[in-house]
């Protein structure tokens, strides 16, 4: 039915209902299609201007390997410049300069070494607290991007360092559980810069915390450390006058069970050309 109507005014077409009109199935089709690609083209085009405000993708995570401002990969010896008598040969009863409270004085004044030879306890001084300040070689290398290895002629020990808590701690054990990171003006961003690592710092230090240990001599003639203990390194490269390298490490220990407070040192390594005078010993208890 057609014919016309008048409103306000004007005179307008009527069309019955079944003179409507309705999109059919194809323009349905191509309608959906329309939008589906606009907003195809409204994603890409955000992506874009988030790449166009540095929104860029990160690229892979940084590693401690590329982030290292320094490489501590080589061989070094110990450079025992004070507490001879301390770190080389120690004297039982000698346990002067240390903040331990009257069980860990009594303990140490009753040491054994004997004692400790028969139970098969010879390398309790050499485990991670007291394996640094025994005199002798180190040779550190990468086992992987984030893995350190410090293998110590002294006893013949092995330390692993993890950039990142490794999933499985283990039983504990004489060189226990360190974790790693570099530590300084630059790190602490997450290591990624617009579309990939950022570049590493020039400087830094490197930081190894140590826990999940057996109990030990923090020094060789007895005085002891708790499994409880908390072992904190804080360890920087160095460059001597004459051009040679040097690392220089502090030390803290911290333990709950014998100390009042912590104990702190520090210990310097000579980084040497090659692997000359490495010569791995067992543990010695005297």
């Amino acid at each position: 039915m057609t014919g016309r109507v008048v409103k306000n005014g004007l005179s307008l077409p009527l069309r019955s209902e079944s003179a409507l009109t309705f999109p059919s199935r194809d323009c349905k089709g191509a309608v959906r299609s329309l939008a589906g690609a606009a907003l195809l083209l409204i994603t890409a085009s955000g992506i874009v201007l988030a790449q166009g405000r540095g929104g860029a993708p990160a690229g892979p995570p940084a590693t401690g390997k590329s982030m290292a401002p320094w490489d501590p990969a080589g061989y070094w010896v110990s450079e025992i410049v004070d507490e001879w008598r301390f770190r080389v040969s120690p004297i039982k009863g000698d346990i002067l300069y240390m903040p331990i409270n009257a069980e860990a004085r009594r303990l140490a004044n009753e040491w054994d070494p004997a004692k400790d030879e028969a139970d098969g306890n010879q390398c309790k001084a050499y485990g991670a607290v007291g394996l640094m300040q025994r005199p002798g070689r180190l040779h550190i290398t990468w086992v992987d991007d984030n893995t350190i290895r410090i293998d110590a002629d002294a006893g013949t020990q092995t330390r692993t360092l993890h950039f990142g808590r490794p999933s499985e701690l283990g039983p504990p054990s004489l060189q226990g559980n360190s974790v790693a990171s570099w530590e300084g003006p630059g790190f602490g961003g997450g290591g990624r810069g617009r579309g990939g690592p950022a570049a590493p710092p020039k400087t830094g230090t490197l930081k190894v915390v140590t826990t999940n240990l057996l109990p030990g001599y923090l020094r060789k003639n007895g005085v002891p450390y708790d499994g409880k203990t908390v072992y904190t390194e804080y360890i920087n490269r160095v460059e001597g006058q004459q051009g040679d390298a040097y690392l220089s490490l502090t030390a803290m220990v911290d333990d709950p069970t014998y100390l009042t407070g912590p104990f702190v040192r520090t210990y310097e390594f000579k980084r040497l050309p090659d692997a000359s005078g490495w010569e791995p010993t067992p543990c010695w208890t005297r």
